[in-house]
């Protein structure tokens, strides 16, 4: 069955959904992307058109199928070890701070690559019976259930080292063969949470070494941008660092952290 068509001004109407609830712009030039993403939606519920089924979702009645939504429009490509010299930083934070708890936030973790390659940067630095813990977080419940199973097609192992590969991950056998499992020892030290970033309420989530926020800021304005790091900001120490993707920057948008080094940054006091 063919797509259903969107008309400019329907679209619209996404467009200003998905940034109320993610801070998402969604350009013009996505409109392919959200009627692949969405028909399957109006299929199920047997609707005509994408109006009827944004009707349905600005109705209030319907919170299970807006999350739906939200996951289908705001899954993003993650792999493990992207970007490798984050994780060449990570090492060299995480070696300096022996002895002490160490925690790290990765604030958009989709599907848990980051998170994954994170634990085993931290299990190869500091051991497995050092203190240290990974929180991964994202919009998505949907990329979330996936992460916290840890299981993964072995094509998304290219960027794992081989010795990292062998120590950390279960290779499948039998109707599993062709994936990988994160062994469960390296998976209990990450944890998940679903967390929007632009309305962060989490009194709970404590204060982190080391937050990364890679790869998802160059789909807010300057203004979402202000918000969510000013939103993450009270749960970095006062030490800490704040790690932002190769093509991104803070320049301009939060007056509390500093460059140290491109997509590397601090507090003033501790910008030496």
């Amino acid at each position: 069955m063919d797509n259903p068509d969107i008309s400019n001004k329907e679209f619209a109407l996404f467009q200003r959904l998905i940034y109320r609830l993610a801070g998402i712009n969604l350009a013009d030039s996505k409109k392919v992307l959200l009627v692949g993403r969405l028909s399957r939606r109006l299929r199920h519920y047997g609707l005509n058109s994408f109006g009827d089924y944004y009707r349905m979702l600005a109705s209030g009645e319907h919170a299970l199928e807006l999350q739906m939504m939200v996951d289908l429009l705001t899954t993003n490509e993650t792999y493990f070890f992207r970007e490798p010299a984050h994780f060449d930083l990570l090492r060299d934070i995480a070696a300096s701070r022996r002895g002490s708890h160490f925690r790290i936030w990765s604030g958009a973790s989709s599907s848990g690559e980051e998170a994954y390659t994170m634990a085993m940067v931290l299990a190869e630095t500091l051991g497995m019976r050092a203190s240290w813990e990974v929180v991964g977080s994202d919009i998505s419940m949907t990329v979330l259930e996936r992460a916290e199973i840890g299981h993964y097609p072995m094509e998304r192992a290219s960027g794992i080292p081989p010795e990292l590969l062998r120590k950390y991950c279960l290779k499948g056998v039998r109707e599993q063969a062709g994936t990988l499992l994160i062994n469960p020892q390296l998976r209990e030290r990450v944890s998940f949470r679903q967390l929007n970033l632009i309305a962060l309420e989490a009194r709970d989530l404590g204060e982190f070494d080391v937050i990364f926020l890679r790869n998802v800021m160059i789909y807010f304005d300057n203004d979402t941008k202000r918000k969510v790091v000013a939103n993450m900001l009270p749960h970095l120490r006062d030490d800490g660092y704040f790690v932002v993707g190769h093509s991104e920057t803070l320049n301009g948008l939060c007056d509390d952290l500093v460059a140290v080094r491109p997509t590397l940054y601090r507090r003033p006091a501790y910008a030496r």
